[in-house]
């Protein structure tokens, strides 16, 4: 049975024209679209900033942060070890009661086991040529020629570098057409030397809306902004695609059971 994957957080079109700061906020709100912890201990780098290296790091600023969790540590232990049954599984496991230490150990060791192999690539990849269809494979040798490969490499297919968004037009006010709500920040970035990370594509397929301020729902339609944006090229319907085809094939499995989403993501 297909495991429904989390959608992320957010309203289609959020966060506004600003300035990152280290906690992942703009001009003090929330980006609307919260990364995914699928396959995040392949990650080099974390949260659209990509200023984090570690979960550990990560999970102390988002607990600490008073936009988001907004906890301190003597609240937050004190509920830990006054909780019926949290005090045991931390003297299992570390022989003691609850500490800063301890607490953010257990979060980022449950989010390192967060992984989704057995994508229908990944069995390509280990010599499983009829795992993807002639129209995926061809998807996938576009994805690389056209240099999408740059950035989204590795592993988790991105994941590990940072880069401006919005080099060649801005991907979200195409040719600088005027509109209501239509959102600059990421040319603004581009032309001022700020950096986002670039994500990992598994399982983009089920894992809509797109960008950091959840701009679209539709794949299509954020791989054409990529292409222009980014690559300075206007892709063809046809190419645009087949690279969805492509990604399609990087959804896993969790747990054994393979990731679903919903219709408009996949196309």
């Amino acid at each position: 049975m297909p495991l429904l994957a989390p959608r992320v957080m957010g309203s289609r079109r959020g966060a506004r024209m600003g300035a990152f700061d280290r906690s992942g906020t703009m001009a003090g709100r929330l980006i609307s679209t919260r990364p995914l912890f699928f396959n995040v201990s392949g990650n080099e780098r974390l949260n659209w900033k990509g200023n984090f290296r570690t979960l550990e790091e990560q999970n102390e600023s988002v607990l600490r942060n008073t936009r988001i969790m907004n906890a301190n540590w003597d609240e937050l232990l004190s509920k830990l070890r006054n909780d019926s049954d949290y005090p045991k599984g931390f003297f299992a496991i570390y022989g003691n009661n609850p500490a800063r230490v301890h607490v953010l150990d257990a979060l980022a060791t449950f989010e390192r086991s967060l992984v989704t192999p057995n994508s229908r690539f990944d069995r390509r990849l280990r010599g499983e040529r009829s795992a993807i269809s002639p129209e995926e494979e061809h998807g996938y040798q576009l994805f690389k020629s056209y240099g999408c490969v740059a950035c989204h490499q590795g592993a988790n297919f991105g994941g590990n570098l940072s880069q401006p968004f919005g080099i060649f037009d801005d991907p979200f006010n195409p040719r600088g057409a005027t509109g209501a709500g239509k959102d600059r920040i990421a040319a603004r970035g581009a032309e001022d030397g700020q950096l986002y990370r670039v994500p990992s594509l598994r399982n983009v397929a089920v894992t809509a809306p797109y960008f950091h301020n959840g701009y679209t729902s539709s794949l299509a339609e954020a791989v054409e902004i990529m292409g222009r944006s980014q690559l300075g090229r206007d892709l063809s319907r046809d190419d645009v695609r087949l690279i969805v085809q492509f990604l399609n094939t990087l959804t896993g499995e969790y747990e054994g059971h393979p990731l679903a989403g919903s219709d408009s993501a996949a196309k």
